[in-house]
């Protein structure tokens, strides 16, 4: 296969996009429709997983197919650099021939996202909160790019903001999902618990005022957050329906993601992405390509962000370099091998808190490097199967199993430690970044 017979690659990423808020993870609003095609024109994986959040740590474990640990990139904000060294999947794509193109504005953060990107377009430099950038916004770059390179083979990544807060979707989807009433209501104070956390008082004074008051339901957010994905699902629906028109469908491996999920409220987290449940770190998984990908299948098996790149690389016949160490998954979404996935997740954070977690069949266990603005405990476990909503905190009840599974993780933290050289666990070499946020405290 020459360069320009190559097929083509389109990677999606939705920012905070949880896995269970879409219609084709089993949520009873019609949030995604577009997205609940695609997914049954291909395949969707139902156990995608992040290895490190929130948004740059992820971003870069999808770039280069490293989890954090090896990358050490494990915080938002933090002072740590990508090695050189380090190969991205764009440098892969470009040094075999592909036309590059990022439609993306973390390059302005950290600038190995814009490594191996021939062309980097970033329309929210037109705007002063760099987040607020629409989908319409991207795309009216993203699909005129498309249509000037249809005849190249490329990779295109572009990355929505859509359901990042705050919640701003357009007129047309604000009231889709909201049935409760008055958002503005006085007496109702399912956000107060919000304003004792520095983000949340930001909020209170700003997107949240509107004509009619403050708004004071929780729900009235959630249904806002539901009403972001509508607006993205449509984004996305145009993206890809120009490959289509542009006669690329059946040359283009399409694939979308998420760099995490968003908390609504759960274990105490507002409308933040931080906390390793599965509200924050379960995330969506679909990929199409026609004639390559059969349809309509579900995947139940583990995966993790790592796992992309070289699934990506594979699926296009790339080499992939031994630095990438997640596991190629292209035989399993092309049906030709049944691969079990992985059997054990390790995930990390170190943004607002410095955690790490340990997923082992039906169990997860959360482990504390310090203490965190919530007062959550310094060890969880959780039994995803009979409380998925991670409700009930059961380390004191199955000591032993809790130890087990600390032990597990603490043996792999040290291994990693010294198979890369490293000082000591990432997590307490670099602390958590937004320390000097939440050292406001409480009663800020």
């Amino acid at each position: 296969m020459t360069p320009r017979e190559r097929p083509n690659v389109v990677l999606i990423v939705v920012d905070a996009l949880r896995a269970d808020h879409l219609s084709s993870y089993g949520y009873p609003r019609a949030t995604s429709p577009h997205l609940d095609a695609l997914a049954a024109s291909g395949v969707l994986g139902e156990s995608m997983y992040c290895a490190g959040i929130p948004t740059q740590p992820a971003f870069t474990t999808i770039h280069t197919g490293q989890a954090p640990m090896t990358h050490g990139i494990v915080s938002h904000g933090g002072t740590a650099e990508l090695s050189k060294k380090t190969p991205t999947m764009a440098e892969l794509f470009l040094a075999a021939g592909y036309t590059t193109c990022t439609v993306d504005n973390l390059m302005r953060e950290r600038l190995w996202f814009g490594r191996g990107f021939e062309y980097v377009i970033d329309p929210s430099l037109r705007r002063i909160l760099h987040l607020g950038v629409t989908c319409e916004e991207l795309n009216a770059r993203a699909i005129p790019w498309l249509r000037a390179h249809a005849a190249e083979p490329f990779f295109l990544f572009i990355h929505y903001w859509d359901p990042h807060t705050p919640y701003t979707p357009p007129d047309q989807d604000r009231g889709l999902f909201y049935n409760g009433g008055n958002p503005t209501d006085p007496s109702n104070t399912s956000l107060e618990d919000w304003w004792r956390h520095p983000m949340g008082v930001l909020a209170r004074e700003t997107w949240l005022q509107t004509p009619a008051g403050r708004i004071t339901d929780a729900e009235y957010l959630v249904s806002l957050y539901d009403s972001e994905i509508r607006h993205v699902d449509r984004g996305i629906a145009e993206l890809v329906g120009t490959l289509d028109e542009l006669g690329l469908r059946d040359r283009t491996l399409v694939a979308v993601t998420a760099d995490h999920g968003e908390s609504m409220t759960e274990h105490g987290v507002f409308f933040e992405h931080h906390g390793l449940y599965e509200s924050t770190v379960h995330v969506p998984f679909v990929a199409r390509w026609p004639g390559r990908i059969p349809a309509g299948r579900r995947l139940p098996q583990l995966l993790q962000h790592h796992d992309i790149a070289p699934t990506l690389l594979e699926a296009v016949g790339l080499r992939t370099p031994a630095a990438i160490e997640g596991r190629s998954r292209w035989k399993l979404l092309s049906g030709q091998d049944d691969d079990p996935g992985r059997d054990v997740l390790f995930m990390s954070e170190c943004t607002h808190q410095a955690k790490w977690a340990l997923r082992v069949g039906r169990h997860k266990l959360i482990l504390a490097r310090a203490p965190d603005f919530y007062g959550t405990p310094l060890r969880e476990l959780y039994d995803l199967v009979s409380d998925p909503a991670e409700k009930t905190n059961i380390a004191e009840r199955v000591p032993a199993l809790a130890a087990s599974m600390e032990a597990q993780l603490e043996e792999w933290i040290a291994k990693r430690v010294q198979e890369l050289g490293r000082r000591d666990d990432p997590l307490r070499e670099q602390g958590i970044s937004l320390k000097p946020l939440m050292a406001m405290g409480p009663s800020s």
